[in-house]
């Protein structure tokens, strides 16, 4: 097949979402398909990306493009609400959207929600289907469009990070003495709930645990430098530690020498770093806001607090600190969970034959 995907920016950025991005690409090259990335340029504010439906060079590169599918990363939809349907008359290929986080399900997207929701509703209607990254994306993009939309759910998995503990190993860990050592892997923004997890263990004897937070520190710098004042108005600054940004590649180093993960997001489609960090064997503390319920039960791989919940947050992080067999099934059980979740290369073999399906559909019939 040869592939189109449009995306804003690098395919290269760290987030989970593009991590999705280059995995497929990378799947489809290794089944001899031929991958082309149309890269936009990342508008400063919403309303700037409408201005893209107009680019004269956009609208030429994608009506003469010879794809046999054109991939959309939705995040881009502004951009190609209004173009997709001029596509559509005109273009041979199917237009197919990989939906990671529906913008307007965002917390952060407050005041523009209801424009985020008639645009992103306008855009889903021009696509011919999806690549959902989990049921609850595909029940809220339904939810949004009012209508069943054609696709395929394509788990993220897992299985990308070298390495990995021996049960033996894990029992050591959970059982060493010494403080709790929690994890959170992710970018510095205000929709990752860590604020809130400071304000949570602040409440917790501080000789009881460490923080250590993975993730840019240049997404959003005012809120970086909110999340720094609140830990050193906690006195909490040799407790918590900002790493920054990492390679995947060190990733494991982190996760093989922390107990827990916790992100407790306002909202996550799924949630890859529970995913990295349930196949190391911790728990993870997730919120009940998307689709993290889909692979950690609450009380069994970790727990699950509504976003912004703090107090619930402190208990469960006493009760870990206090109990580190609890910690130790938890661990186990988070492993075992992980195990039986599709891989990368399951999840988007399976998006392949649903593309190469839509690819047929659309060919013109052979004249007779």
């Amino acid at each position: 097949m040869r592939v189109g995907l449009v995306i804003y920016g690098s395919i290269e950025t760290l987030t989970g979402g593009y991590l999705y991005d280059r995995r497929l690409l990378a799947h489809l090259a290794s089944r001899g398909d031929r991958a082309e990335v149309i890269s936009l340029p990342r508008p400063n504010h919403y309303p700037r990306a409408l201005c893209d439906n107009a680019s004269p060079s956009l609208v030429c590169r994608l009506t003469r493009a010879r794809f046999d599918v054109l991939l959309q990363d939705e995040l881009v939809h502004p951009s190609l609400v209004f173009l997709n349907g001029w596509l559509r008359a005109r273009a041979r290929y199917p237009i197919v959207t990989i939906v990671h986080l529906l913008r307007s399900s965002e917390p952060t997207t407050r005041g523009l929600r209801g424009w985020c929701s008639a645009t992103e509703r306008r855009y889903l209607a021009t696509v011919d289907a999806a690549l959902y990254n989990s049921e609850t994306t595909r029940r809220a993009v339904e939810a949004l469009l009012g209508r069943g939309l054609p696709g395929v759910i394509a788990y993220p998995g897992g299985d990308h990070l070298a390495g990995e503990h021996s049960e033996t190993e894990l029992a050591a860990r959970a059982r060493a003495t010494g403080p709790l050592r929690i994890l959170s892997i992710a970018n510095v923004l205000p929709g990752k709930g860590l604020c809130v997890l400071i304000d949570a263990l602040c409440r917790l004897p501080a000789e009881s645990w460490r923080l250590q937070i993975v993730g840019s520190l240049t997404m959003d710098r005012p809120y970086v430098d909110r999340l720094r004042a609140l830990i050193g108005r906690a006195g909490l600054a040799t407790h918590v530690c900002l790493v920054g940004t990492v390679p995947n590649a060190r990733i494991p180093d982190y996760l093989i020498t922390s107990h827990l993960l916790v992100v407790p997001s306002h909202y996550e489609a799924l949630g890859i770093a529970y995913l990295e960090a349930m196949r190391f064997g911790l728990p993870v503390i997730a919120t009940t806001a998307g689709g993290a319920h889909e692979i950690v039960g609450h009380g069994r791989e970790g727990f699950l607090v509504v976003p912004g919940d703090a107090d619930a947050l402190t208990r469960h992080l006493r009760l870990l600190i206090a109990d580190r067999e609890l910690l130790l099934r938890m661990g186990l059980a988070a492993r075992r969970r992980a195990a039986r979740h599709p891989t990368w290369d399951q999840s988007f073999e399976r998006a392949r034959i649903f593309l190469r399906s839509l690819v047929e559909a659309h060919r013109p019939p052979v004249s007779t």
